[in-house]
């Protein structure tokens, strides 16, 4: 009794939380922080990762503190507090779902929930890598739903360390080159591109991880195009013979080779060895 009632206050207490930040939202800016957390003197770094540990909870835009801490302590002690930060925070958003919700969430999970679950069961700490380097979800939301599965809390947190550090690296010195403009500092115009090579980079890197985890994966469109050639490819299906004829169906012309067979059925590959062999 005494759970649920803590489960029912700390889920209105986040509740509260979300809705206010949300309703000041447009004061949390750069500046606003940089010139707050400026104001503490030895506690400035203690305040600022303080102020990240709410971020992620209350589903607060992170970009602007990693930002405000370029600005504040410069790219690297930046980022490093930063990531400190985010992670912490993360964890923490990661453990309130298991304590509010996975109990009762898991027998009852779909749609994109179901997609993390299974990646998580599949993959481990590889999808979570995949997920917080390509953004397929809010990057907030995504620290309450990996809480919902049965991934470790260790393997969550070193994770998002590691893949939120080129992130926090780039927003840092962003911040960083900001307040040298602002400032007049010396070689800035070096600095500027440099900063600006750092957030191009961390923009084309889900599209290179993309290419990294499907390098030869077609589209349906681009293997439609291919089959209408005068010498279309072999459709090799390795799955097994149920799911060929089950309610996805198969290509037409398509080879049906279960994978446990393919060893001793290589044999009825050679006709084809020619033609380029596209798996299913």
């Amino acid at each position: 009794m005494k759970a649920q009632v803590l489960r029912i206050v700390l889920l209105m207490f986040l509740a509260a939380g979300t809705a206010l930040a949300w309703l000041h939202r447009d004061q949390l800016t750069t500046e606003a922080v940089t010139a707050w957390v400026g104001q503490s003197g030895f506690w400035e770094p203690a305040i600022f990762v303080g102020i990240y540990l709410f971020a992620p909870t209350l589903f607060l835009p992170g970009s602007v503190l990693t930002l405000a801490g370029g600005a504040l302590f410069g790219p690297i002690t930046g980022a490093l507090l930063s990531l400190t930060g985010a992670t912490a925070g993360a964890t923490i958003a990661f453990l309130i779902a298991r304590y509010l919700a996975a109990a009762w969430v898991e027998p009852r999970v779909s749609g994109r929930l179901q997609e993390i679950k299974e990646g998580v069961e599949r993959e481990g700490w590889r999808f979570v890598a995949f997920v917080r380097l390509v953004p397929l979800f809010p990057f907030n939301l995504l620290n309450y739903a990996l809480g919902l599965t049965r991934l470790s809390v260790q393997t969550f947190a070193v994770t998002s360390f590691i893949t939120m550090a080129p992130g926090a690296f780039a927003y840092a010195y962003l911040g960083d080159v900001g307040r040298e403009a602002v400032s007049g500092g010396p070689d800035l115009v070096r600095k500027g591109f440099l900063a600006l090579a750092l957030l191009a980079a961390f923009v084309l890197l889900p599209s290179l991880i993309r290419r990294w985890r499907h390098p030869g994966k077609l589209q349906p469109h681009q293997l439609q195009e291919q089959l209408s050639q005068a010498v279309p490819p072999l459709v090799l299906d390795v799955r097994n013979p149920d799911e060929f004829v089950g309610e996805r169906g198969h290509i037409q012309e398509a080879l049906l080779v279960p994978l446990p067979e393919l060893d001793r059925r290589l044999d009825e590959l050679e006709p084809h060895r020619t033609r380029t062999i596209v798996t299913v």
